[in-house]
């Protein structure tokens, strides 16, 4: 039995549960895009992803992400406590708890997620037509260069891999509901804004 499969006994709990998936290359302006989204969408209710590293720079655990050791990770993948999970560099995963989920559409929430690529393309996978997935293109590789180097926070070496990630993603735009060119920070945010409320007010 798949992850999709174990998942489906929530799904048919919760059949108005509704949830939207946004993945980007780092650097593409996918946090800012959605913080736009969660102060002008009531009903949105942001999905903290579980994390097996540290805390960086102000990150707060429990506010930013879950963090848990890899041991910790691990174990909560054999207790099956995800709702999906990668391992996207070695010993460095990600994943949604199912906790969460469950939680949130108790409350009557739209989910929003921010994940990576192939994170995004699982969970459209697993919550089907519940969920729209959205994927955030830049203007090309060159501007997304740029920008991380303008962040300032990361060395040559750290930039180089997240490019070449960057380029990797790129490539799974197409298996996405939805792709947004953000070549224009506050156009971007309109235009998704008007796609997500379609989306949400769909019976």
């Amino acid at each position: 039995m798949n992850k999709a499969e174990k998942f489906d006994a929530i799904l048919e709990q919760f059949p108005q549960g509704k949830c939207v998936i946004f993945s980007a290359p780092s650097g593409a302006g996918k946090t800012t895009i959605v913080r736009y989204l969660l102060r002008n969408i009531e009903s949105f209710e942001f999905s903290i992803s579980a994390a097996s590293r540290a805390p960086r720079g102000r990150e707060v655990d429990g506010e930013d992400y879950f963090f848990f050791s890899v041991e910790e990770f691990k174990q909560k993948i054999a207790r099956e406590e995800f709702v999906e999970w990668e391992e996207v560099y070695q010993d460095n995963f990600y994943g949604t708890l199912k906790s969460q989920v469950i939680e949130f559409w108790k409350e009557g929430k739209t989910i929003l997620f921010d994940v990576d690529a192939l994170g995004g393309i699982n969970l459209k996978k697993i919550f089907k037509d519940q969920a729209l997935s959205i994927f955030i293109r830049p203007p090309s590789l060159f501007v997304l260069e740029e920008r991380l180097k303008n962040r300032k926070t990361e060395t040559p070496e750290q930039i180089k891999m997240r490019l070449d990630k960057a380029n990797e993603e790129l490539t799974y735009s197409d298996q996405f509901d939805y792709v947004l060119l953000n070549d224009n920070l506050e156009k971007a945010c309109h235009e998704i804004e008007e796609v997500v409320k379609k989306f949400i007010s769909a019976k």
